[in-house]
């Protein structure tokens, strides 16, 4: 999947930053891509980049717009069908990371037929996958697993990504989300694929490699979450990770979208070993990743000290401090 870029980024009408979390990430991985965004009247997400009309957008040479949201159940709200194909018409492409096919549409289907413009579904992969087989492959993995959802499980293998091919070292980020597949340009949408197919796929996205050679695997939801922890196994079973690095958001008490309580870095810990041990009984936490987004700097430090502190990891907030002592873990623990 070749998505032009240029981008004119479409955050809609969102109630929320979170909900604009597609758009957010390839904006802050992928900036040179990104020329402005589309928001409707009532939208509460800012990208922080310029406002731009669709005319605007086409006359500055963006290729493509891109639908960069995400909400429960990755549906296509109707009022948005006439800014798509406003798009359409304007000469861009357009692409969604949405479960909701553009072409299910038939305004946005016929306008794309009409003007001759590409509609790219990114969630939704044309590749065939085989059920997975949890055969021990060469090559290192690593997964990033969460406490919930939206907690920067992506961000913080990216993050692990740049420094470890800053030191020289061999890694690559696999996607397994929209976000990631727009930020890499290949993976595959797993909360998309057929449950039988999840693990197959995870092989699939981290096939055999050569030693020494970590594959950073994008983690989804949680295993404590009562909505997707069924993706969050099969992903966890398919990545068949080596490592992991607990992905937290401090302040919540209840996970996203629902009433449970949000389950302990321990917790969270505990049964990432027990059902990670199906695949690679040899699995095993390296890092903690916490987003101290909502503290000052002297509160963030005591609460990465006290993660260090209570579970004897290497505990860093990915974005402000970096990732270097988790990378330092993993050549600790596994030299080459």
């Amino acid at each position: 999947m070749d998505i032009p870029h240029p981008y004119l980024m479409f955050v809609g009408d969102v109630q929320d930053q979170l909900a604009a979390k597609t758009a957010q990430g390839i904006v802050d991985w992928r900036p040179e891509w990104c020329l402005g965004q589309l928001r409707l009247e009532g939208c509460k997400a800012d990208l922080d980049i310029p406002d731009l009309t669709i005319a605007e957008a086409a006359a500055r040479g963006a290729k493509t717009m891109v639908v960069g949201v995400v909400n429960a159940g990755g549906v296509l709200p109707e009022h948005w069908t006439s800014a798509i194909v406003q798009a359409l018409e304007a000469g861009l492409e357009v692409a969604s990371g949405l479960h909701a096919r553009l072409e299910s549409v038939p305004a946005i289907r016929d306008a794309a037929a009409a003007h001759g413009r590409r509609l790219f579904n990114v969630r939704h992969s044309d590749q065939r996958f085989a059920t997975g087989k949890g055969t021990k492959r060469p090559g290192l993995r690593l997964l990033t697993v969460g406490t919930d959802c939206s907690v920067g499980k992506k961000y913080t293998a990216l993050a692990l990504e740049k420094e470890m091919r800053a030191r020289g070292l061999d890694a690559d980020f696999r996607a397994t989300g929209q976000t990631g597949v727009f930020i890499s340009g290949r993976g595959v949408a797993i909360d998309a694929v057929v449950a039988d197919f999840i693990s197959g796929a995870v092989e699939w996205i981290a096939p055999a490699a050569t030693p020494g050679h970590w594959d950073l695997i994008e983690g989804q939801g949680s295993l404590y979450h009562p909505s997707f922890a069924g993706v969050s196994l099969g992903l966890l079973h398919g990545a068949q990770p080596d490592a992991f690095v607990v992905c937290h958001e401090p302040t919540r008490t209840t996970m996203r979208g629902v009433q449970h309580p949000l389950p302990t870095i321990q917790e969270v810990i505990d049964l990432t070993i027990q059902c990670g041990r199906l695949t690679n009984p040899a699995i095993r936490p390296v890092g903690i990743a916490i987003n101290t987004k909502a503290y000052g700097e002297d509160e963030a430090r005591a609460c990465l000290e006290a993660a260090e502190k209570a579970h004897n990891l290497p505990a860093t907030d990915p974005i402000r401090f970096g990732v270097g002592k988790i990378v330092d873990r993993m050549m600790e623990d596994f030299p080459a």
